[in-house]
């Protein structure tokens, strides 16, 4: 497994993401040796769908994108939704996609890049019902496991972990993607 020892994380996301698409990741990067923070657009905690809790870091508002190494945004059809209307989430994450640096997504989560216009002439996968909106925003959609195109992983659900998991540390390790520019 790569060293992503000195990295930081973001994970982005608010209430109603699936649990494990936060959990499982969040543990990937930090036994890669990686610090992780979550990122959300309120103080306090966020639960997810299942009743995991966790503790926000930092706001979206408060949040740059310069103090990060990558950016993961777990799913969850609540959480990806109410994500994509939140102008600083959105900035957020469009700011690692300006910055050539990995991007991490899974099921739902893709809802938010379509609202960052980062998806033009990209190639990647998501849960099946997210297949149109991505394709109207510039993508060319695949169903598989995982898709790695230069810094951006996706994947489409939670079975898809540990395949997703592997490659969100692997780019994470070789850093940022030229690319990875909208």
């Amino acid at each position: 497994m790569p060293d992503l020892t000195g990295k930081t994380v973001a994970f982005l996301l608010t209430d109603g993401y699936e649990d494990s698409e936060l959990t499982s990741p969040w543990e990937a990067v930090e036994k890669a040796g990686a610090a992780a923070e979550l990122i959300a657009p309120k103080v306090g905690e966020v639960e997810g769908k299942k009743g995991h809790t966790q503790s926000v870091d930092r706001t979206s508002a408060d949040a740059d994108a310069g103090s990060y190494d990558a950016l993961v945004l777990p799913g969850g059809v609540v959480n990806a939704d109410d994500l994509r209307v939140d102008e600083a989430a959105v900035a957020f994450t469009r700011a690692f996609f300006d910055a050539g640096k990995p991007v991490a997504v899974i099921c739902h989560g893709g809802w938010i890049l379509t609202d960052a216009d980062v998806l033009r002439g990209r190639t990647m996968t998501s849960y099946k019902s997210l297949k149109t909106d991505l394709t109207n925003a510039g993508a060319t959609w695949v169903d598989e496991e995982v898709v790695v195109d230069d810094g951006l992983v996706s994947s489409r659900t939670p079975d898809d972990l540990p395949a997703f998991n592997a490659k969100l540390v692997e780019e994470i390790a070789e850093g940022t993607h030229a690319g990875q520019k909208p």
